[in-house]
């Protein structure tokens, strides 16, 4: 297998000399020789000038084997396997294959390329194996995924070294063995190795990962004794560590305290800014990044983008997106994906289409963020039509995949469809349902009416229960106005968080909606006693890359009086073409008339009236709201549609609406 000189090759045509013994003084002026080629040599390979190389420099490799290392090495990066075979076929000829030198950099090339197998017959051939054979072995396995393996080869090991205990804590938090591999750590510290940048950045992301927060400030305070808090390396680890954990300000703090910054810290600082909510601080400093003169990369772009996805800041986004192909990242999956949903999430499907269509190949992640974003468009048919094309492809669909097949479903009403994929999930591709899967079929199965089978499954299933699977199932209790199971749901939601305003308003419009006034008032009463408040509708857009944001009642806005005459034009007309305000829904004590201005002054109400009275006409509009849209506003915005002859795009906390021509896109199903 590696004497193969089959090849094509320029090393085929090569004249292998006879080896000679060299005098003391001969061998150094070789040596003098040999770094001079060294470095001429090395240079040619890092341009890739493999084959080049070896002809430029025969001689010199010859008198020094060594050399065939910096060729070696070229090979890796180009995954040059035949190019490999052929060298390792010249250094068994050369009679060097023997040096402990060369032969760990043919077991790192195969290793690293991906042949473990040849590894691993290479490495059971070494006549002299040394504790840099079995580390390249063990990273060859942690590579692949493989780390029982990895765990024989460092038990059996007679000696270590710091790269040994290295590569196995890295391995173990890499794949998510976190506990296992802070274990390694205080195991590797009780046999008196001191940790280098690599050892503790791999446990700080193990603690990262486990978001251990005390564990991890008694990491800092390791790292603080062993000198290393102003390492890059470090510094950025241990920031990720506290943002990941909840320490948002502490990572801040560390990030600060850095000397200097490179753009793995300013990545760190973003990212932990978007992992805690903060999207617009995330704009904030990818601007000052820029300012400072880092040039963002694919993983600045997926933090950044991921914001505007956030905000729904459409304009934002689309400059960002400009910027990302100015800097050759549009091609990244990665960056593509976070495209697909910010545009999705903007409420510009077809954007998403198209950035999903420009892509390369389009892998499994990529088609499970166009499926979401199908399905969060209520394009239920395209979403399930792109999985039947994964499975045609033979794609292995993930978790990610079947999460957004059933959301799509939910929201579609798609009962039978959705219980089809999930028991496909469980059945034909062996994957463990996580609980937003359940709450998804929890959705399907009460919309559908079927609210004890609901419970059932929420009590039965074999992940806990959170406060969001409760509330759904309390949303299809309002749907069937059920008040007697809501009430015992109800229960379960204020138990498991007892400061969240919305359940206590979704029980309070059940029971008002059977009459039960009694019951009203003691969600009312103990929404007082325990000092819960109902969390505003806000509604928001953006025009010409200024965000502008309504609730009712707001009279800050600098066109308040002239969206106030606006709107009261609007409802005339509106009822001209049969429209009747829902006052029913208002379960306030006013009469009819402070009813309707209360249900006109909604926030949605006031984003699109105030979108009509300032974009041309024909232009959609995009409003976004942080509650879900109303009955009454439902009703309403299709009316406006059809009067205005616009196109009217809501995202509301649960999904997006497409109102046209008197029509919403979700059926009147939400």
């Amino acid at each position: 297998m590696y004497g193969d000189k089959s090849c094509n090759s320029v090393f085929n045509t090569i004249r292998i000399p006879t080896p000679r013994f060299l005098s003391t003084n001969t061998s150094r002026v070789v040596s003098k020789l040999g770094d001079s080629a060294a470095e001429q040599l090395s240079s040619l390979c890092s341009k890739g000038h493999i084959k080049e190389a070896f002809g430029s420099f025969k001689s010199e490799i010859w008198s020094n084997p060594s050399l065939f290392s910096h060729l070696l090495q070229a090979c890796i990066p180009r995954k040059s396997l035949s190019l490999g075979k052929q060298l390792h076929s010249l250094i068994i000829t050369s009679g060097c294959s023997a040096d402990k030198f060369v032969s760990n950099h043919l077991l790192n090339f195969y290793s690293k390329v991906g042949d473990l197998g040849a590894a691993l017959t290479l490495f059971g051939h070494l006549p002299r194996r040394n504790i840099m054979s079995c580390n390249i072995l063990i990273n060859g396995y942690v590579q692949k995924g493989d780390l029982e393996s990895a765990q024989k080869v460092f038990n059996e090991m007679p000696e270590r070294n710091v790269a040994t205990w290295n590569a196995m804590v890295t391995g173990l938090t890499q794949f998510q063995f976190n506990e296992e591999g802070l274990g390694l750590f205080s195991e590797m510290h009780e046999f008196g190795f001191l940790p280098d940048e690599f050892t503790l950045g791999s446990v700080l992301r193990g603690c990262a990962g486990l978001r251990a927060l005390h564990v991890g400030r008694q990491v800092h305070a390791y790292v603080m004794k062993c000198r290393f808090e102003f390492n890059l390396v470090v510094g950025s680890s241990l920031a990720h560590m506290y943002m990941k954990s909840g320490g948002l300000e502490e990572g801040e703090r560390v990030i600060k305290s850095l000397p200097i910054r490179n753009v793995v810290a300013w990545n760190t600082l973003i990212a932990g800014k978007a992992q805690n909510g903060h999207s617009e601080a995330v704009l904030d400093q990818y601007n000052i990044m820029k300012i400072a003169g880092f040039r963002p990369d694919k993983v600045t772009f997926v933090s950044v983008i991921s914001s505007c996805s956030e905000l729904a800041t459409l304009g934002q986004g689309q400059q960002i997106h400009a910027e990302a192909i100015k800097a050759g990242a549009s091609t990244v999956d990665a960056v593509i994906s976070s495209l697909i949903s910010m545009y999705s999430r903007c409420g510009c499907l077809e954007d998403s289409q198209k950035a999903f269509k420009e892509s390369v190949g389009g892998d499994v992640v990529l088609r499970s963020s166009m499926i979401s974003a199908y399905g969060f468009h209520g394009r239920v048919e395209e979403a399930i039509q792109l999985f039947e094309d994964m499975e045609q492809e033979e794609l292995e669909a993930n978790e990610v995949t079947f999460l957004s097949l059933l959301y799509a479903c939910s929201h579609c009403g798609l009962k039978e469809k959705g219980i089809e994929f999930f028991h496909s999930m469980v059945e034909k591709y062996g994957l463990k349902p996580r609980l937003e899967h359940y709450t998804c079929v929890v959705d399907l199965l009460g919309r559908s009416g079927r609210l004890e089978e609901a419970e059932s499954m929420i009590r039965s299933m074999p992940v806990k229960a959170d406060a969001i699977i409760w509330k759904t199932l309390l949303s299809a209790c309002k749907i069937h106005r059920n008040a007697n199971i809501a009430k015992r749901i109800s229960e379960e939601v204020i138990r498991q968080d007892p400061q969240d305003s919305a359940s206590y308003v979704l029980l309070s419009n059940i029971h008002a909606s059977a009459r039960r006034w009694q019951d009203v008032s003691e969600v009312r009463k103990a929404m007082r006693d325990r000092k819960v408040k109902k969390e505003p509708g806000i509604s928001w857009l953006e025009i010409k890359n200024q965000v502008h944001q309504f609730c009712i009642g707001d009279k800050s806005h600098p066109q308040s009086k002239e969206l106030d005459m606006y709107l009261q034009e609007l409802t005339s007309e509106l009822k001209l073409h049969g429209y009747v305000p829902d006052t029913g829904s208002v379960l306030h004590d006013m009469d009819n008339e402070e009813k309707e201005y209360n249900l006109a002054h909604h926030s949605e109400k006031l984003a699109i009236a105030f979108a009509l009275m300032n974009t041309p006409e024909g232009v959609p509009v995009r409003v976004m709201k942080n509650l879900r849209v109303c009955i009454d506003c439902h009703v309403a915005i299709k009316y406006i549609s059809l009067i205005k002859n616009r196109e009217i795009i809501v995202r509301d906390a649960s999904r997006f609406h497409h109102f046209k021509n008197g029509k919403c896109s979700c059926g009147d199903y939400w």
